[in-house]
């Protein structure tokens, strides 16, 4: 693969931005989770998914793509992605958010190498869509999460409040 092209930097440059901040929403995931217990990650607040689920819900699309990005073909199932295993200690919890940190840079890494002329292929199997689709369907996915996320952590610090 060629080094450095132009759409994988700036699909790269988004997708850390996304997770390490800089974007134009100036949220990003790294000052979302900081600071959350365990307790906080896990607390579930009305019937809206915890922090802790949204935050694998995230990562696995990354993972699942990083896979395909290194030449596995992509083993995937959304029915899955939501089913992260037991957090029950701080460290479980920050061992997580570290491993979701360290797959993302491995993630935006990988991008960067890609040539241009890959983002109009598709993406392992032409029901998936073109590399274009599917790394813009990550970020905006973990966008529009993300926000959830935002919310919910308000919910959880309000209610310790109480």
């Amino acid at each position: 693969m060629e080094h450095s092209s132009y759409l994988g930097s700036q699909a790269a440059k988004h997708f850390r931005e996304i997770h390490f901040g800089g974007n134009w929403t100036c949220v990003n995931l790294r000052d979302t989770l900081a600071g959350l217990t365990w307790q906080q990650a896990t607390k579930k607040v009305y019937a809206c998914n915890t922090i802790a689920t949204l935050t694998y819900h995230i990562h696995y699309f990354v993972v699942v793509a990083l896979k395909v990005l290194q030449g596995v073909p992509l083993i995937g199932n959304d029915k899955h992605s939501f089913d992260h295993p037991p957090i029950t200690s701080q460290d479980d919890w920050e061992n997580f958010v570290e491993r979701t940190y360290t797959d993302a840079e491995h993630f935006a890494r990988l991008l960067e190498t890609l040539p241009d002329s890959i983002f109009s292929e598709d993406f392992d199997d032409p029901k998936y869509g073109s590399y274009f689709r599917n790394i813009h369907g990550i970020i905006e996915h973990a966008h529009y999460h993300l926000g959830q996320m935002v919310i919910i952590k308000k919910m959880v610090l309000l209610e310790e409040l109480k």
